[in-house]
């Protein structure tokens, strides 16, 4: 059997979970060590006993979530057996702290108050999002965000980047009597990029260029040459490759960053509901002692 912590301790292995994971594995250990199984149903069969401590797959579902790809292993059995061995050691390791009277302390027990708090906290902003986040209020974000997005134009452009002006009149003189812009570009331009792009920018909008990038390219009709443009980075010799419309992305291809848009108003929405009924007192600091 793999254990989970096979790279580093087991302090190591559960600091890498994110912050819920901490108050999880926290919680667990008060049943663990109360004896309390979680879920014990039919349905919820044991994957473990340690020392008569049952383990159920429940817990081994926690823990996957919280842990994600950091469960060392290649098939799902190899991934059950590291968490069925990080459950073995945690419980060891809480029982030999039960032992030594370390569950009696009062730092303990303010963590795990910490721990309780923080997981019916979650808990709630989990209900909550789950409730907010429907298709309904995701086509209605989706539509007020690429409302405005057909509106904007985009150019598509080359450069050629070179240090002085004398060097941008002679590449665009080159460039007038036939020089191909692609081979130019590779040859002459100090962008990084132009050596396997030919100076191609792709599509951009007006304010990802520094402004006098910008305002040229922009008024370049298709297909024609700019005189050097000078910018904080040298100066440029610009085609215009194309214009158009910025389209508007598909729905389900921005679907997850509007779910992510919809559970943070979600959540900032109900905290700031319940802040405006809250009793809250800030106390002064502690004076420090000389």
């Amino acid at each position: 059997m793999t254990p989970l912590h096979s790279c580093a301790p087991i302090a190591s292995t559960v600091v890498r979970v994110r912050t819920g994971a901490v108050a999880l594995t926290a919680a667990g250990m008060l049943m663990v060590l109360m004896g309390i199984p979680v879920l014990a149903q039919d349905s919820d069969p044991v994957a473990a006993r340690v020392n008569g401590v049952e383990v159920r797959q429940s817990d081994l579902a926690i823990a996957e979530e919280e842990f994600g790809s950091n469960i060392p292993g290649n098939t799902s059995a190899d991934k059950r057996d590291a968490l069925i061995s990080y459950f073995t050691d945690m419980i060891l390791v809480a029982r030999a702290a039960e032992a030594k009277g370390m569950g009696s302390t009062t730092e303990f027990a303010r963590k795990l108050s910490f721990a309780k708090t923080k997981i019916l906290m979650e808990t709630m902003l989990q209900a909550e999002t789950k409730a907010a986040v429907t298709d309904t209020a995701l086509r209605k974000v989706y539509d007020e965000a690429v409302k405005e997005m057909g509106k904007e134009e985009e150019v598509h452009a080359r450069h050629i980047l070179v240090e002085t002006e004398d060097e941008a009149k002679i590449v665009l003189a080159e460039l007038k009597k036939g020089a191909e812009f692609e081979k130019l570009a590779k040859e002459k331009s100090k962008d990084p990029s132009a050596a396997t792009n030919g100076g191609d920018l792709g599509y951009f909008a007006k304010d990802q260029m520094v402004p006098e990038f910008a305002d040229t390219a922009f008024k370049l009709p298709k297909g024609q040459l700019s005189d050097p443009v000078k910018s904080q980075f040298g100066w440029h010799v610009i085609r215009s490759e194309d214009k158009r419309m910025k389209p508007v992305p598909e729905f389900d291809a921005v679907k997850p960053q509007l779910v992510q848009y919809v559970v943070r108003n979600a959540q900032a929405a109900m905290i700031a509901k319940l802040r405006e009924g809250a009793s809250i007192e800030k106390m002064p600091a502690p004076e420090e002692k000389k």
